[in-house]
């Protein structure tokens, strides 16, 4: 891998202005990407506490990378990027990329204000949920031909797919644009998706974990054989359950919920005992415990 110079020359792909809202994992990811693409970024938080913590969260990240060195220049990354707790000052973006909760109602009011706010009328507003159908977050707004999804995972500098999620309603300049800011401008790889709750990957992927969660439960194997089985005899680089732990449990359940409520299936539908760790708390990896322990 090429090293990142970390200096400010031009940009491919377009979109050059980025805002981010929501600077927790996935956010201070993306964020990150676009400022080493030498794209300029602003990240929204809630409070000036919650933009703080982005700040710290990038610049580990940066110093992670510089100490491998696949970035010659952390600082310079990090100073293209500036950290806000107020939504205006995303007025100038040529793209915004919404990273908050797993809600449909919290993103949809966020999409309405956002309409309000950015003023291009060029301007794409994207969301990088893992399961909200992308329509329900068009119609929120006056500019449905310029909302999609672009869901990044998790690590966002170090996984390199991308899905791209049109709507019924999203222009094909939109999605044409959104395709060359992640191929050429961030050098990732886009696949298409229609547009239903989980897209290609998350609705692959959430029955595989329920379907572990719910052999655990039964008491059909341990955690560690359940995870040990799938490494082990199916080459995964990480089993179910502590694929689990690192998305977040109740992001897992939330996936879930949203893919039961689009299709009725049931191999969709959360398992109790994912539901009563939520409920605790055990939300895996952020926590310090989900089905392992973190120290």
């Amino acid at each position: 891998m090429s090293m990142d110079s970390g200096t400010g020359h031009p940009t491919s792909g377009g979109l050059d202005k980025v805002g981010v809202v929501g600077g927790g994992l996935m956010g201070s990811g993306i964020a990150e990407v676009c400022a080493r693409s030498g794209r300029d970024v602003i990240v929204a938080e809630a409070t000036e506490a919650a933009a703080d913590a982005a700040r710290e969260r990038i610049h580990k990240s940066l110093k992670r990378a510089a100490d491998r060195g696949k970035l010659a220049d952390p600082d310079a990354v990090l100073g293209r990027i500036r950290f806000v707790a107020d939504l205006e000052e995303l007025a100038d973006r040529d793209l915004v990329v919404e990273a908050i909760v797993e809600n449909e109602q919290a993103k949809t009011e966020l999409f309405a204000r956002l309409d309000e706010i950015v003023a291009s009328p060029d301007a794409i507003l994207a969301s990088n949920t893992s399961s909200i159908p992308i329509m329900k977050l068009a119609v929120a707004t006056s500019r449905p031909q310029q909302v999609m999804g672009i869901h990044f995972f998790n690590p966002v500098p170090v996984l390199s797919l991308v899905e791209l999620v049109p709507s019924l309603m999203t222009s094909a300049e939109t999605t044409e644009a959104a395709r060359s800011f992640v191929e050429t401008g961030l050098g990732k790889k886009a696949i298409d998706c229609q547009d239903r709750a989980g897209f290609v990957v998350n609705a692959l992927l959430i029955p595989f974990i329920l379907s572990a969660i719910r052999m655990f439960e039964s008491g059909f194997a341990s955690a560690e054989d359940i995870d040990e089985g799938l490494v082990r005899g199916a080459a995964h680089p990480q089993g179910p359950l502590a694929l689990a732990d690192l998305i977040g449990l109740d992001t897992t359940k939330a996936v879930a919920e949203s893919l039961y409520e689009e299709f009725k299936e049931p191999l969709y539908a959360p398992p109790p005992l994912l539901a009563r760790m939520v409920d605790a708390g055990l939300l895996g990896r952020k926590t310090g415990r989900g089905f392992y322990t973190y120290g």
